[in-house]
């Protein structure tokens, strides 16, 4: 029996939450050293709960690195625990496989992780209100970023009887999310849960979104019964109160795990270029036909991009949302980069000094 075959016998009961024999291989040194593996499924103020094999276990995550936001213990994670001790100590997490990161709001520009080991990052956008289609584009960008597949589910789709109507939002939303299934779901009256609850059912889920969008009703749908609080959105604005104050991780009866999390106000991009490549893919495959290789898309002679926008063929709104995230990642990419700062500041220069010889070749046909 190989050690991954071994492990993986020994810890059946962790199956529900994700063990598999790629896990029992990266497990296998700390179990030479008695250690016990378990996973995250929810941390808070320096400690953490973790599922074993045994149960679930409270644990100190003072012991790892403390110092690199990314670094700390997050939900989702794969730790190896001590097996006992008080208070018992989290000794190392394991090698994430995907990792969603967004920027906060500190003036320190440190990146925030929100969870570990995503395969499938869940973006809830409620019908209940109008569409912010720049806001999916962000959410998406992060979740291509973080290595997970994303799946828009359009919640309380009761609210949106017609079917015509509805139709229309699903399209306006697939045209923001190339490559990415959009599916109207009702939590009411089960409309659209049985195609989620398959697309779930064979990995990790992070549910993702503002307060309001419907997270906690649509995580209760998902479990089957009511464990998330669940509070109404504000008539005005379709916002709502942070329900979940906490990322918690829950196994799904009908296979799986679900990450709840806390309402999103704000969602930063941390280095992000990917991401936001692959949100726009059809503006990165027209780039690459512009004339120029660093063309920026806003006046350049032989832009296809700004070609495709006078022949109808792309969205004005699309490429305006591009320019905003690119602007965004590049900003916070070069506040902890001192070389991308040093081109940025070259590639400024050298448009200001276009944009006045520009100016002044005006001049001198005015006169």
């Amino acid at each position: 029996m190989t050690s991954s075959s071994a492990a993986s016998s020994v810890f059946p009961a962790l199956a529900p939450y994700g063990w598999d024999d790629a896990w029992a291989d990266a497990f296998a040194p700390y179990d030479t050293e008695g250690l016990l593996p378990g996973r995250v499924i929810r941390v808070d103020r320096g400690q953490c709960d973790v599922v074993t094999a045994g149960g679930t276990v409270r644990a100190d995550t003072a012991l790892v690195t403390p110092n690199d936001p990314l670094r700390v213990v997050c939900t989702g994670d794969w730790v190896a625990l001590e097996p006992g001790g008080n208070p018992r100590y989290v000794r190392t997490c394991l090698p994430r496989r995907t990792a969603f990161v967004r920027s906060t709001s500190s003036k320190r520009s440190e990146g925030q992780i929100l969870a570990a080991n995503v395969d499938h990052a869940i973006v809830a956008v409620s019908l209940a209100v109008e569409l912010e289609l720049g806001r999916i584009e962000r959410f998406l960008a992060l979740a291509w970023e973080s290595g997970a597949q994303p799946l828009v589910v359009l919640t309380k789709a009761d609210l949106v009887p017609d079917e015509v109507t509805r139709a229309h939002l699903v399209q306006d939303v697939e045209l923001s999310a190339p490559g990415v299934t959009v599916l109207p779901v009702s939590a009411v009256d089960g409309d659209g849960l049985d195609v989620l609850v398959a697309l779930v059912s064979g990995g990790t889920s992070v549910l993702l979104g503002q307060s309001g969008a419907g997270k906690s009703t649509l995580a209760n749908a998902l479990l089957g019964e009511e464990v998330m609080e669940v509070q109404a959105a504000r008539d005005v604005d379709g916002k709502g109160r942070h329900t979940t104050t906490t990322r918690n991780l829950l196994a799904l009866p009908g296979g799986g795990v679900l990450i709840d999390t806390p309402g999103l106000r704000g969602v930063g991009l941390w280095d992000a270029g990917t991401g936001v490549g692959q949100v726009f893919a059809e503006i990165e495959e027209l780039a690459e036909r512009c004339r120029f290789h660093d063309c920026a898309h806003t006046a350049e002679p032989g832009c296809a991009v700004l070609a495709a926008v006078d022949a109808g063929e792309l969205a004005v709104r699309r490429l305006e949302s591009y320019r905003k995230l690119v602007r965004e990642n590049q900003w916070i990419v070069a506040k902890t980069d001192a070389r991308v700062r040093a081109e940025l500041r070259r590639d400024w220069k050298r448009k200001g000094a276009e944009g006045k010889a520009a100016m002044e070749a005006k001049r001198g046909r005015w006169r």
